[in-house]
This record gives C-alpha cells, sequence and structure tokens, in this order.
C-alpha cells in the first residue's frame, strides 16, 4: 500500500511505493550556489551512495548542480520524505562541518516526479546529466565532476 503524507509547501497527498522510479530534485536555501566548490557536492554524492548502500534506493541517475541535485531513484525501503529528510540533514551535517558553516543548508521542500509507465527511464537519465550543458556549465558532459549514471 503506498505511504501518504503531506506537506504544506508542496501538492496535499504525496503518494510513494516501493520499487517506484522517482525524479527527486531539492534546491539549496536562497539557491545559494554552495556547489560550486566540487569538494563541497562530494559530500552530497557521498549521501546518495549510502542510501543505495544501506538498501533504502538504487541510484539510478544523478547531478549536483551548484544550488541544487536532481537524483534519479528507485525507491526500495521507507518513504521519500524519509530518504529526502535523511539526506538533506547528513550532507548538511558533513559540509557544515568542513566549511564551519552552521545551519540549514537546504530548503525545507524537495519536487518529486514518479515516473509513469510510458516516460522512457535512459532519456530521463539523459535529462538529468545533461544539466550542466544546458546551464552552460561546461561545453561536454565529460568535464563536469558531479554526475553519474547507471547506464555509463
Amino acid at each position: 500500500m503506498p505511504e501518504r503524507f503531506s506537506s504544506h509547501r508542496l501538492r496535499t497527498g504525496r503518494y510513494c511505493e516501493q520499487n517506484r522510479i522517482y525524479l527527486l530534485t531539492a534546491n539549496t536555501l536562497g539557491r545559494e550556489p554552495i556547489f560550486k566548490d566540487y569538494r563541497l557536492g562530494r559530500l552530497v554524492v557521498h549521501q546518495f551512495r549510502k542510501a543505495q548502500e544501506e538498501g533504502f534506493a538504487e541510484s539510478l541517475a544523478w547531478v549536483v548542480m551548484p544550488d541544487h541535485f536532481h537524483w534519479l531513484i528507485q525507491l526500495q525501503k521507507g518513504s521519500l520524505g524519509q530518504l529526502m529528510c535523511e539526506a538533506k540533514s547528513l550532507s548538511t551535517r558533513s559540509i557544515n562541518n568542513a566549511t564551519g558553516r552552521t545551519g540549514s543548508l537546504w530548503q525545507q521542500s524537495f519536487h518529486d516526479h514518479a515516473l509513469r509507465k510510458e516516460e522512457d527511464l535512459v532519456k530521463l537519465a539523459r535529462y538529468v546529466v545533461a544539466n550542466p550543458l544546458r546551464a552552460g556549465l561546461v561545453e561536454k558532459l565529460g568535464d563536469y565532476p558531479l554526475w553519474d549514471a547507471v547506464w555509463v
């Protein structure tokens, strides 16, 4: 049975299902470009990997942009809210420890999109990892250090 929870900031009635594929997006507080420092972006990537190692989600593709991330996952256990809370909380702690900063790093909310059967998974993954190209951060994808996809 899908889990239901709500947020005053997002649509009411968010559902999540085990083994379903989701595209998750989270923004830094005030869209601050913290991850222009790629070293700090790697700390977010570490949380993606930890979530997979602990069996919460299989990471299919991700990109950490200067002020947000996109994470294409297949949910394995728990809820999207639990997964995002854990990833955002632990990455905030590591980044604050690494930089000496304090306080929140992420906006409270996040966006999720459940992949529909008619959507092309590989096409969506390509869209995710091509974000740095579309944003003009690099001329070719291989030049951007903060992305990955299971198909590569």
